[in-house]
């Protein structure tokens, strides 16, 4: 009986240390302070100053809202190149009605999620019932979107906003919202993490310390009470933030918590056997492609608001960003991983990478040329891991 339990209790110490060191999250998170370590000393420290900061969050809401419904069209084993056109497209029409057909913000903002919807699913039928590539839909979508934005704006700039549209993107929540959220977090990840736990423990599957499972509850709280105090310290806590974190929350626990979460899941690790299980293949493209096309909408309205303007070139290489995002955050794109928290964070990364290099007035090339790297080493980083296992 004690040998038992020592030998239970070295494996566990081997899985707490294989957690700590080869978690992909956790090599990430370091990398990201790399990046502001790094940009803070070439920028004499205005990396760090809580405007900037807050600056910083409110330019990763964009691409942050794309990557998380685009990380489960990858984890799908699907692409969408037409998210960034589609973004443009659909805050190019929120503007019309705001500003030509003089709409209030809630009727403007529910049309367009509804267009969101119905562009999404037009992807998805193309893909899951035509049978084309979506490579190939999705390219042919770009090109679409964009055409069609600039001929009904006739290639003009669209402005101004009413204030109440334009208060979407660029308003500020009340310094006590933050600390609410905090509470949130940690209550919420405490639920999560120790619930999954004790279901392990239920079913005889290994769990990790649970040291390391408190350790990671005091994180989540320290970070999320760290973030909080640095935007209430600037002029509270942006409109646009707030959103893209309500929507990770949601579509993180659909992915994890439910059935049709793990479907996607399934579906993207093996799809003939999925499909041979029961499991409706078409119907789950269908949805997913639609849920990317109502995030796009959001990110639309969240960036049009926050430009007061809707322009021709409004999310131009937004796709790439957001596919990014997906794979520095651990998204395969050979289907079958990718978690939402990976997205987000690879969308901190990509948008750290464009505020440093701007506040160091980095010409324009060279932000591309390295966001460019920083994807080809994420994919080839992907491939060595695997074909190592």
């Amino acid at each position: 009986m004690q040998l038992s339990k020592s030998t239970s209790s070295e494996k566990e110490k081997k899985l707490g240390l294989g957690v700590v060191f080869k978690s992909k999250m956790a090599a990430i998170l370091i990398a990201t302070a790399a990046i502001w370590v790094l940009f803070t000393f070439l920028t004499d420290g205005n990396f760090l100053t809580t405007r900037n900061l807050s600056n910083l969050f409110r330019q990763m809401s964009i691409t942050g809202v794309l990557a998380i419904g685009m990380v489960f069209v990858i984890i799908l084993g699907e692409i969408d190149l037409s998210a960034g056109s589609t973004l443009g497209l659909l805050g190019g029409i929120a503007a019309i009605l705001n500003v030509w057909f003089g709409f209030s913000a809630i009727p403007t903002v529910v049309i367009t999620l509804i267009l969101g919807v119905i562009m999404g699913a037009w992807n998805g039928y193309w893909i899951a019932f035509r049978n084309v590539p979506s490579f190939i839909v999705t390219l042919a979508s770009m090109l679409v979107f964009r055409g069609v934005l600039i001929g009904i704006t006739g290639g003009n700039t669209v402005a101004p906003l009413t204030a109440d549209f334009k208060a979407i993107g660029q308003a500020y929540l009340p310094t006590v919202v933050g600390y609410i959220l905090v509470v949130i977090a940690i209550v919420g990840s405490a639920y999560l993490i120790l619930g999954n736990r004790k279901n392990k423990i239920k079913y005889n599957i290994e769990v990790r310390p649970m040291a390391l499972d408190v350790l990671t509850i005091v994180g989540i709280g320290v970070i999320s009470l760290v973030l909080v105090l640095i935007l209430n310290d600037y002029q509270g806590f942006p409109i646009p933030v707030f959103i893209m974190l309500l929507l990770a929350l949601i579509l993180a626990f659909v992915g994890t918590k439910t059935i049709f979460g793990r479907r996607i899941y399934g579906i993207g690790g093996n799809r003939d056997a999925a499909r041979l299980s029961g499991i409706n293949v078409k119907k789950h493209i269908i949805v997913i492609y639609s849920v990317l096309g109502l995030l796009c909408a959001v990110a639309g309205i969240l960036l049009t608001s926050r430009l007061n303007a809707g322009s021709v070139s409004a999310g131009q290489n937004a796709e790439m960003d957001a596919i990014a995002s997906c794979v520095i955050g651990g998204a395969s794109l050979a289907g079958g991983s990718g978690t939402v928290a990976g997205a987000l964070v690879g969308a901190l990364v990509m948008a750290s990478i464009d505020n440093g290099m701007s506040m160091m007035n980095t010409p324009t090339f060279w932000q591309y040329i390295v966001k460019g790297l920083i994807l080809l080493i994420a994919v080839w980083m992907d491939i060595s891991s695997k074909n190592k296992k």
